[in-house]
């Protein structure tokens, strides 16, 4: 559904620059030298709102390869010199410019705060109070989102609650300590929350931060903060301001697992949202598959806490990048990491199933799957698929598109035999990721690099021929996270309490496995035995959103070898014309390993804003 806000933000810009607001600043920029145009803002209630908008522009989509996906341990960057690919070879540094987000944080939280002071200069005969009240809430809301970005990637920031007047000098701002940063944050969104509506009864507002919005960011603000890299971490002793002031915690505090826990279980005790099945689009019997799939594909759900907008043309680049050769670009290859981490159909890791069989072809299609011509995913494996991906979970069927799996999206049979070679045009068009098939790595140019390809969020409905896909919101922080938030925290803190297996076990419910009790009932009550598990429940949920990086760090897991070690299956071996039948392209290759350093839990403040502002310090180790 397309909505006001998205018509807004799509025109904002060219209002932007007609007003000259962001010519050539940077972060902390002082007030426009142009005063006469930006008060000219202030006289229309179009052009103020159009400067809220503006605000929210400064979100951005962490979605393909370029971004930290390509870094964690579910994804390969088939090309070089991009910046994922400059971090796991370890070939960055401060000068770097490395998914620098410092600078436009600050712009959003700069143009927040000078949105605050000067709302209520619009006469109230075209802008009502009640309005003004509302937009300096999501304004507050808009702060505190990317105060917790800088929290999430640099750790502790500079806090800045008033716009930058003329003669501000840059050196007397410094980085507060992360305890302060971390109620700073929560106290914008407890602020928001107070006057934000719990939903939007209107799809013109849809977009807008909600009173769950406010909550489930505090959620994983304090998740972080209850984590190992901000709880207890000793490696940051020495992490301090130029005066001394320590920036890091001191000690371990179990408290805040209990703080993080409470901040999740807020969202939940809201009772607005929930986790989305297809039973919610008026179907009568309960399918896992769809009800996975169609999270990302059906539009404001209930499931959805904060999303933001991307246009068409983006959302069909998203799914072109996802594709294989010919029609697309090879640009997000899942790993065999991956891969090997989602559950067989019983629940249980595929070592752990004595079902599991890794060796041979399926001999029969899945019982359980849809047919051809009803839904060309095929939520489950056929005949003639290799058994390693035979009887796994629905989520698998969701998010990976492996070797001899219809290719998405290609909705006709013509499509589907675009995708494929001469010898397999058979109606099926399935993904050639052998050496000599259409996406292998001796026939072009843009080979998949793991023998896979990534198909969360991927429409059936779409088709890559003809440059075009349905709208559809960027969901940046969803009720299943909440959840995993929630037993995560509660594990930590109480291992004992029954709400783990509740809660743990509505997200395997959706997802169509059986209970944690059932997998792995000597789990229960053991805090670290259930950790692994719902850490692992995290990967596969919450696959391919750009949580898994973020995770390893703020549990400082990056570091174990397990985690840098990638696999893949043996792309570059010759088929001798077997092609999909061919057994040796089904053997793991273990790829380089990911370069690490423990400095690289945080990233560096960009050398820039060092030099413009001398009292700020770098982070330990750059």
């Amino acid at each position: 559904m397309k909505h006001k806000i998205k018509n807004i933000i799509n025109s904002v810009f060219i209002l932007i620059s007609f007003l000259f607001i962001h010519t050539g600043c940077d972060y902390l920029d002082k007030e426009p030298d142009n005063i006469r145009t930006f008060d000219m803002i202030w006289e229309t209630r179009a052009d103020a709102e159009a400067y809220l908008y503006n605000i929210y522009g400064y979100i951005w989509v962490t979605l393909d390869d370029f971004s930290t996906l390509g870094v964690s341990d579910e994804t390969s960057v088939p090309y070089g010199n991009v910046n994922a690919r400059k971090i796991i070879e370890g070939n960055w540094n401060a000068s770097s410019g490395i998914f620098d987000n410092w600078s436009t944080c600050y712009k959003g939280i700069r143009e927040s705060l000078v949105f605050e002071a000067n709302i209520d200069r619009v006469p109230s005969s075209i802008l009502s109070d009640k309005l003004k009240v509302q937009y300096k809430a999501e304004s507050k809301f808009l702060r505190g989102w990317f105060y917790w970005k800088l929290l999430q990637q640099y750790g502790p920031f500079v806090i800045i609650t008033q716009p930058m007047g003329m003669s501000d000098d840059y050196d007397i701002y410094t980085r507060s300590p992360f305890d302060d940063c971390v109620t700073h944050i929560c106290n914008l969104m407890d602020e928001a929350a107070g006057v934000l509506p719990d939903e939007w009864a209107s799809s013109a507002n849809y977009g807008r931060p909600s009173k769950g919005s406010c909550l489930a960011v505090k959620s994983q603000v304090l998740l972080l903060a209850a984590s190992e890299l901000w709880n207890g971490n000793t490696r940051f002793a020495n992490f301090k301001n130029h005066d001394g002031t320590p920036l890091a915690p001191a000690s371990y505090d179990p408290e805040k697992w209990k703080q993080a826990a409470d901040a999740a279980k807020d969202v939940i005790d809201m009772n607005i949202h929930k986790l989305f099945t297809n039973l919610d689009e008026g179907d009568v019997d309960f399918d896992p598959y769809l009800s996975y799939r169609n999270v990302f594909l059906t539009n404001w759900n209930k499931e959805i806490l904060f999303s933001t907008n991307i246009s068409d043309s983006w959302q069909w680049g998203h799914e072109k990048r996802c594709a294989p050769n010919p029609g697309g670009y090879n640009m997000q290859n899942a790993t065999q990491n991956i891969v090997d981490a989602f559950y067989t159909r019983n629940g249980k890791d595929i070592y752990d199933d004595a079902s599991y069989m890794e060796t041979g072809f399926a001999t029969v299609d899945d019982p359980a799957r849809y047919g051809f011509e009803q839904d060309q995913v095929n939520r489950g494996y056929s005949k003639g698929e290799w058994n390693m991906y035979v009887n796994r979970e629905p989520r698998f069927y969701v998010n990976i598109q492996y070797n001899g799996r219809p290719v998405l999206p290609a909705p006709s049979v013509d499509d589907k035999n675009f995708f494929s070679s001469d010898a397999n045009k058979d109606g099926r068009g399935r993904a050639e990721f052998y050496a000599t098939g259409l996406s292998g790595a001796k026939t072009n140019n843009m080979p998949d690099v793991t023998g896979y390809c990534v198909l969360k969020r991927v429409s059936p409905e779409t088709n890559i021929r003809i440059d075009k896909a349905s709208y559809r919101p960027f969901i940046q922080i969803r009720y299943a996270e909440i959840l995993l938030n929630y037993v995560e925290a509660l594990n930590e803190y109480n291992p004992n309490d029954p709400d783990i297996k509740t809660y743990l076990n509505e997200v395997r419910t959706r997802a169509g496995i059986p209970g944690i009790e059932v997998a792995y009932p000597a789990a229960l009550g053991k805090k670290e035995e259930m950790r692994k598990w719902i850490i692992r429940e995290r990967q596969i949920e919450l696959a391919f959103e750009s949580d898994r990086y973020w995770t390893l760090c703020r549990r400082l897991l990056y570091e174990l070898p397990e985690n840098r070690t990638i696999q893949r299956m043996n792309v570059n071996a010759d088929d001798g014309g077997q092609r999909f039948s061919f057994e040796g392209f089904y053997t793991r290759q273990r790829m380089p390993d990911r370069y690490w350093s423990n400095k690289m839990y945080l990233f560096p403040v960009s050398q820039y804003e060092l030099d413009r502002g001398k009292g700020l310090v770098q982070n330990p180790g750059w």
